[in-house]
């Protein structure tokens, strides 16, 4: 008996309108000297050990599993515990952020992204909370199946959508300068047509640096401002060099950009850049998909307007040669 509720004396009764019933009794302790018959679970107790350990929690083991190989880093807790779950807490997802959380409920389990609004859904996952002006949602029903490689998609997606949000530029916010040119540092590396380094093929951050390096005079500014302002707002950016130019991708979607030298200016490339919005301006009727910008010597970068394509593009199924 918990402190506070004594117990009636023998002939008194119980305060309450109606007496409990004989199945809400305490059970009688056994006599000296006797054996204490074992406790036998009740029928309810079989239906809740069953439901714990049932669909639901399958289904949300089997999500999670997916969640983990699509992102290794991603960072697992749970939180809001309160009498509605149990005292349990939810699900919940992190990389630079939220990306997603997980509830159970009685007829479906609930994966909500907190920025599907704004991601690709190409394969149709998302079939709740679709009027929401920020959260997308996927209700999970009982033996329905997920495709498993279009969710990975969806939570790379997520997971990259999750930068630093970019500071929009204020009435009185300063334009960046222009990019000024000085001596060449790599005059022994080879450059080919319009200045661009012949560099090797090759995946990771070296060939992409080796190239930059290589880039002369204004165009090696440009080259280490671009490359750090991907990696700010793609923190898990995968790199590689192809065919002379630095490219720049997700794992599991694609390369999203890369970028080139001519004699007069740097091509920056998105690959889906006919599905960003603003549309870059450059394309034409041959370039299908891929849209660019040219910056030349002395232009002015906006990089507010570029981080802002970055992370559309990333979150993007890409280009796979």
């Amino acid at each position: 008996m918990s402190e506070g509720h004594a117990k009636p004396e023998s002939g008194e009764t119980s305060h309450a309108s109606k007496p409990r019933k004989s199945a809400a009794r305490s059970r009688p302790t056994p006599k000296a000297g006797g054996k204490a018959k074992p406790v036998e679970p009740s029928a309810g107790d079989d239906r809740r050990l069953h439901d714990s350990a049932g669909w639901r929690e399958e289904t949300l083991d089997r999500m999670r599993a997916l969640i983990l190989e699509a992102v290794p880093e991603m960072v697992e807790e749970r939180k809001w515990k309160k009498p509605s779950n149990a005292m349990a807490g939810v699900p919940v997802w992190s990389h630079n952020g939220i990306v997603c959380t997980g509830e159970t409920y009685k007829k479906v389990v609930k994966l909500t992204f907190a920025r599907g609004a704004s991601l690709p859904d190409p394969s149709h996952l998302f079939n709740s909370s679709l009027d929401g002006e920020t959260r997308r949602a996927i209700d999970i029903a009982e033996g329905e199946e997920v495709d498993a490689g279009a969710f990975r998609a969806l939570v790379k997606a997520a997971a990259a959508r999750n930068g630093v949000p970019a500071k929009k530029a204020g009435p009185d916010a300063k334009a960046v300068g222009p990019i000024k040119a000085r001596a060449d540092e790599n005059a022994d590396v080879v450059l080919l047509s319009g200045g661009n380094p012949r560099i090797a093929k090759a995946d990771g951050d070296a060939p992409v640096q080796a190239y930059i390096a290589a880039l002369p005079g204004w165009k090696r500014d440009l080259g280490r401002r671009l490359d750090a302002l991907i990696v700010r707002n793609v923190p898990d950016v995968r790199k590689a060099v192809k065919w002379n130019s630095p490219f720049y991708g997700v794992d599991g979607l694609g390369w999203f950009l890369s970028f080139h030298a001519f004699n007069l200016y740097i091509k920056v490339t998105f690959f889906r850049g006919a599905s960003l919005q603003p549309i870059p301006p450059g394309g034409t009727e041959r370039s299908k998909d891929a849209r660019w910008i040219d910056v030349r010597e002395g232009e002015l970068l906006d990089e507010a307007q570029l981080a802002n394509w970055l992370k559309q593009a990333a979150a993007l199924p890409g280009w796979i040669p």
